[in-house]
């Protein structure tokens, strides 16, 4: 069973839930703000929790500092350039708040929503969360309806990720979780080893949008194909995405097909001995290692690179790059259902 308390009001005076979802020794913690991921304990290798998820105490934590931790983000994960869509011939601005991009959703996304919700499956431990973007909100269009599914079991927290539009329209889906497989809050994660399952990179400008093009990975910071530590290259600033990013704030593309559910990276702690396998149906997946983390969390200040995430997706400002798009479409017809799955599992070495 899933269990619900008040986590909060907004500055608004809507009231926060958080539910509480039990796996054995483990827990997760979801808030009907925003779908938001604000706890996952998982038992290490002493049988001790460790929560891996930043995050913060209460509900002003989450509304007055950035960073999306925890969060779902939507209509549209990551950067659109310029906040330029066109549909059919059809353009539509978007709000830009990001280096003069649009950046995860706009000025209100789904971060920002107060979920409804619903207890689902035989045992009523499947938490679904659903809302509803307005025709034109934050100037996408069509009627969205959205629903999204949190599953926690045998280590495995799945999100299943549907919604469909009565307007041809954009979507692209994520969850922006903060790990940090030592615990939160306990330094940064470049000793994380980390392996992601990509022969190629979407370069970026010094704005961080990708226009097309593709990397190698080979003999670059970003060959993460074998395990090595996070912070063994974090600093060579003599690549240019790198020097942009202030770390890792970069695409991968998978080397799975798109629409293909598998495995394509895996993150493990030697302190913690904690691993977590990272599954998609998605084309791409953003590593971003908190390079701009500067604020108070759940048990201690957040610095720069404390915790690191693997946001699967389509392809940054694939509406814009036919090349991007060709390998997992974010455009959706009319009535057309969106559906998309990830899931972190954790084990214990």
């Amino acid at each position: 069973m899933i269990h619900s308390r008040v986590f909060g009001k907004t500055a608004e005076g809507k009231e926060v839930l958080a539910f509480t979802i039990k796996d054995g020794n483990n827990e997760a913690v979801i808030l009907s703000l925003g779908g938001i991921i604000q706890s996952l304990k998982i038992a290490d290798k002493s049988g001790n929790p460790v929560d891996v998820i930043l995050g913060y105490n209460d509900v002003a934590g989450y509304e007055k500092n950035g960073g999306y931790l925890g969060a779902l983000i939507g209509r549209f994960g990551n950067r659109i350039e310029k906040g330029h869509l066109v549909i059919d011939g059809e353009s539509y601005q978007l709000y830009c708040n990001d280096r003069g991009n649009h950046l995860h959703g706009g000025k209100k996304g789904f971060d920002k929503k107060i979920w409804d919700f619903v207890f689902e499956g035989p045992d009523g431990n499947v938490l679904s969360l659903s809302t509803t973007s307005a025709d034109m909100e934050e100037n996408y269009p069509g009627n969205l309806k959205v629903q999204v599914k949190y599953t926690f079991v045998n280590g495995e927290l799945k999100i299943d990720y549907a919604a469909m539009s009565d307007k041809k329209t954009a979507i692209n889906m994520t969850n922006h979780a903060y790990f940090n497989l030592d615990g939160e809050g306990t330094g940064n994660v470049l000793d994380t080893f980390l392996t992601i399952d990509a022969d190629r990179v979407t370069p970026t400008d010094e704005n961080l949008i990708p226009h097309g093009d593709f990397k190698d990975v080979e003999k670059t910071p970003f060959d993460f194909r074998k395990p090595r530590r996070i912070g063994e290259r974090i600093n060579d600033t003599d690549d240019p995405d790198i020097r942009a990013g202030g770390g890792y704030d970069i695409n991968f593309v998978c080397n799975k097909p798109a629409g293909v559910y598998g495995k394509i990276a895996e993150a493990e702690s030697e302190k913690s001995g904690i691993v977590m396998e990272v599954y998609t149906d998605m084309p791409a997946v953003q590593l971003y290692t908190g390079n701009g983390l500067a604020q108070n969390g759940k048990s201690a200040y957040y610095n720069k690179n404390y915790g690191f995430c693997m946001e699967t997706q389509c392809i940054p400002n694939c509406v814009n790059c036919p090349e991007y798009d060709a390998l997992g479409s974010a455009f959706y017809e009319k009535n057309q259902i969106y559906h998309s799955v990830t899931a972190y599992k954790f084990i214990v070495k």
